[in-house]
């Protein structure tokens, strides 16, 4: 075996001689718990990054049965006795519960209050090993008054003295672990249903990785990981947990599947390195990954081999679209990243640590591996990792507050943000759900929406002055669409905007750059404002379809002083409660994203489950389905709705995206108004339908041809089971924009096949809206 083997327990958590020790990141969102290892001499550094949010700091010591800061350096800061009911206190409970203790009685110290600033700093020093909760505790009336906050939690091991690196906690009970120093490799067995967790210690450091079916070798027959059956099975270059998540070898049988990813950038192509590939670079004799693996895997009997193909964790490579090469760059593996893996059956793995110190991908500096092996019913989530920014800290991907119920109902997800959301339904499937929501109702989880509350005496100057729409002219408990535009005119962001009191408003969109925007804004402005993250906090459903409002009629209590279900019109919101004054509260808003008469649900996610099931039981009887993403595409395709990154984005304004709609010239100046203004006279390029003969739907980015002149681009195809035929949105040429005419979509580079269609008016279906206005 090569490589460094750690029995002693002790010694699983620091590893001496390491070349730096790079500060440990977590961010923390309302509503929510962050957990980090600190220890002693460390100094912690907590940023409110929103501002007005409230904040907690408790620690739990080795030896410690109860939470409170004493670890830290606090001075006189005022205790707090913590209350479980107002932030996720699910992994503090399970902690607390191994020490043979509960959160009865826990206490902590209050740092951040309701009038802290933006970007205030609060930093102590660490007094001890100590296993740290940063608590954002949530308001019980945020759903209609406003609320939320995140802050950015950083801890500076000691400088000076020992450089240990600690490792990410582990996440579920460690069978064994190894340190695979710089430069070498390391053959191990992993058994069926056991976790491999390869973890890159100090970031930027690619690790090959390759594996044996065991019952093959016992057989005299060597089958591993094969990258071109693997890619093949997975019809996809690059392997993505939850949706093509194996690796098969050559005889199409699965080896292992991927449970959890923080970079999401691997090579799935190329060979490990080689000691080929250095002499032919001027390089004789420098280490390589093909000969450690073959001197790893030797006392297996595994045939050594001059070239092996093999899983490069960590390096970072694509296919240039443009000549095809395989290009390559720095990783982008930061300190304690890492792949975990189940093995599928029983198996002889190798990681290498790369040796390569003449390239950008380790960062011409070369450091080590770590490898844990879990046992098979750990509990380790299906995840990837999702940065909402590139200086945030990473978070897993996770399920949304309602998957304890989509979950029995399919396994089909996809990420969409930091949450996994249903793709379709088993029971239906997507053709189904979409004339389900044509016919009947449908309800969907819609939880990766950013929410975001814009709360201060200036938060009127501030929308007027980022939105394309008149916010002046917003009444309380009413809601318009809107854009936000840059000097260009390009649409950075859209979503809804409703207002919640004179001063608080909440704002529905797709990114969480629309909160980044609004901060500089506010703040080249001198404006009194916050920009508040709700985070995952709030979960919502959309209820859509023509049976939506008398679904709603059975469970909907609203009191006196607010909007009734039956009087709100299209955009109108209500804060109500299912089933009587007791029940746990929600936004109601007539709004969605289907074309249909429908509604949407805001809800705090410990309300998640039973809000659920109060709507699920009140549309038995009027056909309400669970829907997923891909019924949604089509229909709101035909309604002629424009989405992110297709229809709309920084190569387009938003008239050109088919949004002049939403841009309010009346209004006072706003960023983008006199871009808007100039395209709007003069335009080059208009949005427009196009409608097939057929049923073969275009694709986003075919281009659209005018004889051998390419015209225009698809930004968005699809079948509309309804129209009988494909259709799809496109941007073209304003000379080629006229309805009636008659354009070509080139398919297969765009020359062999052409698609001819027609082009109409947008939307396809019910132009003036009134299925949704009904």
């Amino acid at each position: 075996m090569i490589g460094t083997e750690l029995s002693d327990p002790l010694a699983r958590r620091r590893y001496q001689g390491l070349k730096s020790s790079r500060p440990m990141a977590v961010d923390v969102r309302w509503g929510e718990a962050g957990r980090i290892s600190v220890r002693a001499g460390s100094i912690l550094s907590i940023t409110n990054v929103d501002g007005g949010g409230v904040a907690w700091v408790t620690t739990l010591g080795p030896e410690a049965r109860q939470f409170s800061a004493a670890a830290l350096d606090l001075g006189a800061a005022a205790e707090v006795t913590l209350d479980p009911e107002s932030f996720d206190a699910r992994e503090m409970a399970g902690l607390a519960a191994s020490r043979d203790s509960s959160l009865e009685g826990a206490t902590g110290c209050k740092i951040f209050d309701a009038e802290t600033e933006a970007g205030e700093l609060f930093v102590t020093k660490v007094l001890e090993d100590a296993t740290l909760f940063v608590i954002a505790p949530v308001s019980r009336e945020f759903l209609s008054v406003g609320g939320g906050g995140r802050f950015a939690v950083r801890v500076q091991p000691p400088a000076g003295g020992s450089s240990d690196v600690i490792l990410p906690d582990p996440l579920g009970k460690v069978v064994d672990e190894w340190r695979v120093s710089r430069g070498t490799a390391l053959a191990y067995e992993l058994k069926r249903g056991q976790f491999v967790q390869v973890i890159d210690v100090e970031g930027q450091q690619c690790s090959d990785f390759m594996a044996m079916r065991a019952s093959s070798l016992d057989a005299g027959v060597e089958r591993f990981i094969d990258s071109t059956v693997s890619r093949t099975m997975a019809r996809n270059a690059y392997p993505s947990p939850g949706l093509h998540d194996k690796f098969f070898d050559q005889d199409i049988r699965p080896l292992l599947s991927v449970r959890q990813d923080t970079v999401g950038r691997h090579d799935t192509f190329a060979l490990a390195c080689t000691a080929r590939g250095y002499e032919e670079r001027g390089f004789p004799g420098h280490l390589n990954c093909s000969d450690n693996i073959s001197a790893a895997f030797d006392p297996y009997g595994i045939q050594a081999r001059k070239a092996w193909p093999a899983i490069n964790f960590f390096f970072n490579s694509w296919i240039d679209q443009a000549d095809h090469r395989i290009a390559s760059d720095e990783a982008w593996s930061r300190p304690g990243d890492h792949v975990v893996m189940e093995a599928l059956t029983d198996l002889v793995c190798v990681s290498t640590a790369c040796p390569d110190d003449v390239d950008p991908i380790n960062g011409w500096n070369p450091t080590d591996i770590h490898v844990r092996i879990y046992e098979e019913d750990s509990s380790i989530t299906h995840s990837v990792s999702w940065r909402a920014n590139p200086e945030d800290a990473e978070q897993l991907t996770r399920h949304s507050a309602f998957h304890p119920r989509t979950s029995k109902l399919t396994t089909s997800f996809h990420v969409a943000r930091s949450l996994w959301m249903p793709v379709h339904f088993d029971a239906t499937g997507t053709v189904e759900e979409y004339w389900a929501c044509k016919k009947a109702a449908t309800i969907q989880d819609m939880s990766g929406l950013r929410k975001f509350d814009v709360v201060g005496p200036d938060a009127v100057e501030l929308l007027q002055h980022c939105m394309t729409r008149d916010v002046a002219k917003l009444s309380q408990h009413r809601g318009f669409y809107a854009l936000m535009c840059d000097a260009r005119g390009s649409v950075l962001d859209d979503g809804t905007l409703f207002r919640l009191e004179d001063t608080a408003f909440r704002w529905c969109c797709g990114s969480d750059n629309s909160a980044l925007h609004l901060r500089e804004q506010a703040e080249a402005l001198g404006l009194d404002v916050r920009v508040l993250s709700l985070g995952d906090r709030v979960q919502n459903l959309a209820i859509q379809g023509p049976k939506s409002r008398d679904i709603l009629r059975e469970v909907v209590f609203t009191q006196p002083s607010r909007p009734a279900l039956d009087n709100l019109k299209w955009f109108g919101f209500t804060v109500a409660r299912l089933h009587d004054r007791d029940g746990p509260m929600f936004m109601l808003c007539r709004t969605g994203f289907t074309g249909e008469l429908g509604y949407e649900i805001f809800c705090d996610r410990n309300d998640a489950v039973e809000i659920w099931d109060g709507l699920m039981a009140a549309g038995e009887k009027h056909g309400l389905t669970p829907m997923g993403s891909a019924a949604l595409d089509p229909l709101r395709l035909e309604a002629g709705l424009m989405i992110a990154g297709a229809e709309f984005g920084p190569d387009s304004d938003a008239m050109e995206s088919g949004l002049g709609f939403a841009v309010d010239f009346k209004k006072p100046a706003f960023i983008g108004r006199e871009a808007l203004e100039r395209n709007a006279t003069a335009p080059r390029r208009k949005l427009v339908g196009l409608k097939f003969t057929g049923m073969e739907a275009p694709h986003h980015g075919d281009p659209i041809f005018v004889g051998r002149e390419q015209v225009g681009v698809v930004t968005s195809g699809a079948m509309s089971h309804e129209l009988g035929h494909a259709i799809a949105m496109a941007r073209v040429a304003i000379e080629c924009a006229e309805t009636g005419g008659t354009l070509e979509v080139g398919r297969l580079d765009g020359h062999m096949k052409r698609l001819p269609a027609t082009v109409v008016d947008l939307p396809f279906i019910d132009p003036k809206r009134e299925k949704a206005r009904a």
